[in-house]
């Protein structure tokens, strides 16, 4: 008689050790832990606020910014300025990266006007560009614009000289076109390398925004951080560097959430 399969046995749940064990998990418990050190170390040691304000009183003060409507205004104004002038980068910077690796000519002559400004501190510019835009708008969106175009643009020229000549000469065997070539070929072949422009130039372009609001911006996160270390309002400081560290979280998460997309089409 034969003897009837037995099921597999099915795999236990992880446990509660197992999944705080999980990189994930450590990572915010890694936070919550030096969150509660930090506030119990204000209290005991009684720390002076000024210096040091204890996590919770920074809470209260960021509900007060965003509950009179002060931090939301200045969140839209930095956020305006820093994708403003980055998608204005990207346009011009993709552009120029595609006529350089594309043109012999064109890249011998923005060859060595690149090689000066990329390295060039671009906060060093900001005088200069107070003095021919002014404060408001167009000098900020040029500050952002700055920050990221120099990036964009070198890693597109990469990225292009990469590409598979053999895939180029196909296309041409096929009777493409030199637009259709840089579209179908160069283009999607270089889009990691723009990609990993892209994550270096946004985020030189929040340094700038921001340091630059803090020299003459009225309103932006900048300013308000440097007003509220100029009366020492040290929790406002703080809430205000939770903001902008928050920012960074987000926009760094959406560049990997997109950086796995792009690595399952590389594959594919």
């Amino acid at each position: 008689m034969a003897t009837p399969a037995t099921a597999p046995a099915e795999a236990d749940p992880p446990g509660l050790l197992q999944r705080l064990g999980e990189p994930r998990a450590l990572s915010w418990i890694a936070v919550v832990v030096v969150i509660v050190a930090w506030e119990l170390a204000v209290i005991v040691l009684q720390l002076n606020p000024i210096y040091l304000p204890r996590p919770s009183r920074i809470v209260v003060a960021l509900y007060e910014m965003f509950r009179t409507g002060g931090l939301t205004t200045d969140l839209v104004a930095t956020l305006i300025r820093i994708f403003g002038g980055f998608f204005i980068a990207l346009f011009f910077g993709v552009a120029l990266g595609v006529w350089m690796a594309t043109s012999v000519r064109v890249k011998a002559i923005a060859d060595n006007f690149i090689a000066a400004l990329y390295p060039l501190p671009k906060v060093t510019l900001i005088p200069l560009l107070i003095i021919w835009l002014g404060t408001g708008g167009p000098f900020m969106l040029t500050i952002s614009m700055l920050g990221a175009f120099f990036p964009i643009v070198i890693n597109t020229v990469l990225g292009i000289s990469q590409c598979d000549q053999g895939l180029v000469l196909a296309a041409r065997d096929l009777g493409a076109s030199r637009r259709q070539i840089i579209r179908m070929v160069l283009l999607p072949s270089a889009i990691p390398s723009i990609f990993a422009g892209i994550r270096l130039g946004l985020g030189v372009s929040i340094i700038l925004v921001v340091a630059a609001e803090m020299v003459v911006g009225k309103v932006g996160l900048g300013a308000r951080l440097y007003l509220a270390g100029q009366v020492l309002e040290t929790e406002q400081v703080f809430a205000v560097l939770i903001v902008l560290a928050t920012l960074g979280i987000v926009v760094t998460k959406i560049q990997d959430a997109i950086d796995v997309r792009l690595g399952h089409w590389r594959v594919n």
